[in-house]
């Protein structure tokens, strides 16, 4: 057996008997060197509550190099990026030691989400949204995280979530016809529903952000519902809400 496989068996090992840190590394397949890692959010962050799962793979040197780590799970976070999960952190570069570990460096990650750094960002639209305004920053991550973060309650049972959220169904199902799930549209609306009041000489059939009354609660919606995903163009907001408001 080579040092390496030793060494990543030892670890995995290590974290199964540790029953106070919360951190979890399970084997994706038969390989010990393509590993999944997961932690809970940190309590008194928009994180709480959530379970993270995170993509590991050790390289060929490892400890010498640093090990490979990208979120599975969705986080809205500046040092995150919303896309592909990819991870800035100084620990996973050039600041990499052989006497971190796994779980240490997991640690680092749950870490990493109570103390973001803006000023060094792996997604530079989610660090602005942070630096412009905390409030509508953390209103987002929660959302992303309740959604996300933890598994969804299943279908048998569940009563109408459009008549439960107060919301038009009209406007409900316009959102749906731009591809994004009931599921989803529901809960993101929720945090502007009572500041919506739209002026009474717009029509019903004008927009389904009628419910919406400025354009940065549009955008909020928007980042709630992870349009950036799949904004592979990086076409700026405005144009996007006057788009989608034609």
């Amino acid at each position: 057996m080579d040092a390496r496989l030793r060494r990543v068996n030892k670890e995995i090992a290590d974290c199964k008997n540790d029953k106070t840190s919360n951190i979890r590394i399970d084997l994706v397949d038969s390989s010990p060197f393509h590993l999944i890692g997961s932690f809970p959010g940190p309590s008194d962050t928009p994180y709480a509550g959530g379970l993270f799962k995170v993509d590991i793979v050790i390289p060929d040197s490892y400890p010498f190099q640093p090990v490979k780590m990208k979120f599975i799970t969705k986080v809205y976070h500046p040092n995150v990026s919303s896309a592909s999960g990819a991870i800035c952190l100084d620990i996973l570069k050039d600041a990499w030691s052989p006497v971190l570990t796994l779980k240490s460096t997991l640690i680092s990650l749950q870490s990493l989400l109570c103390s973001p750094e803006p000023d060094d960002p792996q997604d530079a639209e989610v660090a602005k949204h942070y630096t412009a305004s905390r409030r509508s920053f953390e209103e987002t991550a929660v959302y992303w995280t309740k959604t996300y973060a933890v598994p969804e309650a299943g279908e048998e049972g569940r009563r109408d979530d459009i008549a439960i959220a107060g919301l038009e169904r009209p406007h409900v199902e316009r959102f749906e016809a731009l591809g994004f799930a009931r599921s989803k549209v529901c809960p993101a609306c929720l945090p502007v529903r009572s500041l919506s009041l739209a002026p009474p000489c717009f029509s019903p059939l004008f927009s389904p952000f009628l419910f919406l009354y400025s354009r940065q609660q549009q955008i909020d919606v928007l980042r709630r519902l992870n349009y950036r995903g799949a904004n592979v163009a990086q076409i700026n907001d405005d144009r996007i809400v006057e788009e989608l408001l034609k």
